[in-house]
């Protein structure tokens, strides 16, 4: 019975006091609520509302302090620690913080969740039947998601990262909307849980959009030209590139597409500090 009662808020009633707290019964299972885990004095025989979860030793323990997030119930939840050989724990609005394996989060720590990132997620249970944050799936984003309108093309917005990897960043806007950001419209992978800024490029037939955190071109020539001068000056003065060069090995060397490499190598060419020569550029 106790078991099927981990993660969710039930009633249950007073059945005796004892030094360090309550002792709480409902249909013969017992739960204890320690004294720091209720804000009022409680009588004998009274109903009280409280979260059950289990302690370190694996014992059920409740606390009149509800979460924001239960079983099969989603919410944002605030990341307050991290252990990199662990994963990170979150803040669901309860005394206990939970943890979110690194099963479920990306591969490579550099993308991790930092304190204060937010994580959308549910509770759910290990094999061992011990409480865990889970975050969600792509089937659940879909699910709570808003259409967004035609409307938002171009404009600015702001949404947090749900999902990311090397093909791109999902992410759900303040006003629920999902966003998606293509490799090539970011200069680096966010982090999930990240808050970013960016641009509308695209609404699309079903109600999604698809962002760049790129600025726009005139302004993103400044910072790319800014980028090829500083690995000029990191390599002797002369690069293996020019505007003949293959796409991929420009992004892969100055992650940006070669359009962009191409209009800031004008400019700077325009502006007399490079010059190319036999695919080649050279510092002036």
């Amino acid at each position: 019975m106790s078991e099927t009662l981990i993660g969710t808020i039930q009633t249950m009633t007073v059945s005796r006091e004892i030094d360090n707290g309550y002792v709480l019964e409902k249909d013969m299972t017992e739960a204890l609520l320690h004294h720091n885990e209720t804000e009022s004095k409680l009588e004998l025989g009274q109903d009280v509302e409280v979260f059950l979860y289990q302690d370190k030793k694996g014992n059920l323990t409740a606390t009149t302090i509800l979460p924001s997030i239960l079983m099969d119930h989603y919410g944002w939840a605030k990341v307050v620690n991290v252990l990199p050989d662990l994963g990170v724990f979150v803040d669901i609005g309860t005394t206990k913080e939970f943890l979110v394996s690194k099963d479920d989060l990306p591969l490579f720590e550099n993308v991790w969740p930092k304190e204060e990132d937010l994580l959308y997620v549910t509770l759910g249970k290990d094999r061992k039947g011990r409480l865990l944050a889970i975050p969600a799936t792509e089937g659940i984003i879909w699910r709570d998601i808003e259409l967004a309108p035609d409307s938002l093309l171009n404009t600015t917005i702001t949404g947090r990262v749900y999902h990311t990897s090397r093909e791109g960043s999902a992410i759900i806007t303040e006003e629920d909307y999902r966003g998606f950001i293509h490799h090539t419209e970011r200069k680096e992978e966010p982090r999930l849980g990240e808050l970013v800024q960016g641009r509308v490029i695209e609404v699309k037939h079903d109600g999604t959009l698809n962002v760049s955190l790129r600025p726009l071109k005139q302004h993103g020539m400044v910072d790319d030209a800014a980028i090829i001068l500083q690995h000029l000056e990191d390599q002797d003065g002369v690069i293996p590139f020019s505007d003949k060069s293959d796409p991929d090995d420009i992004r892969g060397t100055f992650n940006i597409s070669k359009a962009a490499f191409k209009r800031a190598l004008g400019k700077l060419m325009k502006e007399g500090r490079i010059e190319q020569r036999e695919g080649k550029t050279y510092l002036k």
